[in-house]
């Protein structure tokens, strides 16, 4: 009877995993982090009577919510000296998150950087309301919060997401068009051809978390831009290759050295044109690639 209890809280786990991990993700912007969150997570259900719990989905959300805000309140403190600019850890995602729009905004590396400047409880409330769609009394009993309380600070996490968050273009097929062009573009060392694709104004933030070469201010303007991508090209690693594959809910290059991930770069459009280039070559965070 105890081994089936174990194996029926087992397969109730490692049917919300997936859940879990999106959430946590959401909340924290690094994958290594989220999956030790829902590892964590899984060592405070093995340590309940699933039989007893009225609602698993409820509780491990709760549970993994809670331990996600406690660590995001860390690693925000520890971002303060990171080298150069942060950005969010490139997650692999499925074609089914790039066709849902609202899905694909809620883990682009875009949206990721805006709920860096919320506090972990906005983060958390904006997460699951905007996100996962649940309502003020779900989250307020996640949070352990009032209904009240979850309304307003939903309410402040949704106006301070739009007045910084920038809307990008979301057809999938014109963003992988685009990223097909700057690929060529950047591998052909075409500084003419790279421009025509890039916002006068585009910027370029690179995260080498000093464990790679990377600028540690952002790049802008158009010609800047094109130049340090087309030196970039033209120091790709050891037994190097190049591919299109769909990160944060888009299309994204992913530069190889073998088999081992050197660099992601995710591009944001605006009518077309490449307005923000994100690129990640701190080899901590392309594991998940």
């Amino acid at each position: 009877m105890a081994i089936a209890c174990s194996l029926r809280g087992v397969c109730v786990f490692e049917e919300r995993r997936g859940l879990l991990q999106a959430v946590a993700y959401r909340v924290l912007g690094t994958v290594t982090d989220a999956e030790d969150i829902v590892q964590e997570a899984w060592l405070r259900w093995n340590g309940v009577d699933a039989d007893k719990v009225d609602d698993p989905t409820a509780y491990l959300v709760k549970v993994t919510t809670r331990l996600a805000i406690d660590r995001l309140r860390s690693a925000q403190a520890q971002r303060v000296s990171y080298v150069g600019p942060w950005l969010p850890e490139p997650m692999l995602t499925s074609g089914d998150v790039a066709d849902n729009v609202t899905l694909a905004d809620t883990v682009s590396s875009a949206m990721l950087l805006v709920l860096e400047t919320l506090s972990p409880l906005e983060r958390a409330v904006f997460v699951l309301r905007e996100a996962f769609g649940y309502s003020h009394a779900e989250i307020a009993g996640i949070l352990d919060r009032s209904e009240d309380a979850v309304r307003q600070t939903a309410m402040r996490a949704r106006d301070h997401v739009a007045a910084k968050h920038r809307k990008y273009d979301t057809d999938p097929m014109t963003r992988r068009r685009a990223a097909e062009f700057f690929m060529d573009a950047c591998a052909g060392g075409d500084l003419a051809t790279l421009m025509g694709i890039l916002a006068p104004d585009v910027s370029l933030v690179c995260d080498g978390g000093g464990l790679a070469p990377a600028p540690r201010r952002a790049v802008r303007g158009m010609e800047l831009v094109a130049r340090a991508l087309v030196t970039f090209a033209g120091r790709m690693p050891e037994d190097p290759s190049v591919e299109l594959a769909e990160v944060n809910g888009g299309p994204a290059i992913i530069v190889r050295s073998g088999q081992t991930p050197a660099a992601v770069i995710m591009l944001h459009l605006v009518d077309g044109v490449v307005e923000e280039i994100h690129l990640v070559s701190n080899p901590e965070k392309l594991g998940a690639l």
